[in-house]
């Protein structure tokens, strides 16, 4: 494969080799790394993750890579967060309180209400953001594929890049500069998820080039 080179973040947790995948399948340079002077190297990485956000976040650190996963976030590569991903680049999570985020979008991860079934668990449409990146050429409605119990409150609602509803709104995906983030799995949605993986491609060439 030719292209800029996307790290995608392994640090030993939950199937994390599906964003590899599809990021493959649109002919991308990807590659799962638990290296980090690969992850140093790469023009863009991808921070995908399941599960619990207190066992991830803990598996990052226990494999060393939180340095260069927050250096990447805020050295100006394109970076994506997905699902759990997504909840890491926050403050904190009320799953598991006493664990900090990487304090990289401010804002908290809060639980859904008891209003609704938990996890969300399958399809739901997306509220885009006018002008968002990520959100490019997606029909509409878009439809995204979740699991989750718990979503981000930016702190700043001008991050969102797309809004859902279940039990409440919340921030279903985020654009702060070049950081990129999902609650949704892309890598399992079918072709519009493909569409938004393609937006986040072509960011990196487009970054790269520049």
């Amino acid at each position: 494969m030719s292209g800029p080179r996307i790290a995608v973040v392994d640090y030993g947790i939950g199937n994390l080799r599906s964003a590899e995948k599809a990021l493959q399948h649109l002919h991308a340079d990807a590659a799962l790394t638990s290296d980090r002077r690969e992850i140093d190297a790469a023009e863009a990485v991808v921070l995908p993750g399941v599960g619990a956000f207190g066992a991830c976040m803990q598996a990052l650190r226990a494999a060393g890579l939180e340095a260069a996963t927050k250096a990447a976030a805020t050295d100006g590569r394109p970076f994506l967060g997905i699902c759990i991903g997504m909840q890491m680049l926050f403050d904190g999570s009320d799953e598991s309180p006493d664990v900090a985020g990487l304090g990289i979008v401010s804002g908290r991860v809060t639980r859904l209400p008891k209003t609704v079934r938990l996890p969300q668990m399958g399809w739901n449409t997306l509220d885009l953001t006018p002008g968002s990146r990520l959100g490019a050429q997606l029909p509409d409605p878009a439809w995204l594929y979740f699991v989750h119990s718990y979503a981000p409150e930016p702190t700043d609602p001008a991050v969102v890049a797309a809004w859902c509803d279940y039990g409440r709104r919340f921030a279903a995906a985020i654009e702060q500069g070049p950081v990129w983030a999902t609650q949704f799995h892309p890598e399992k949605s079918g072709t519009v998820g493909l569409r938004m993986l393609e937006n986040f491609v072509d960011a990196v060439g487009s970054t790269v080039r520049a």
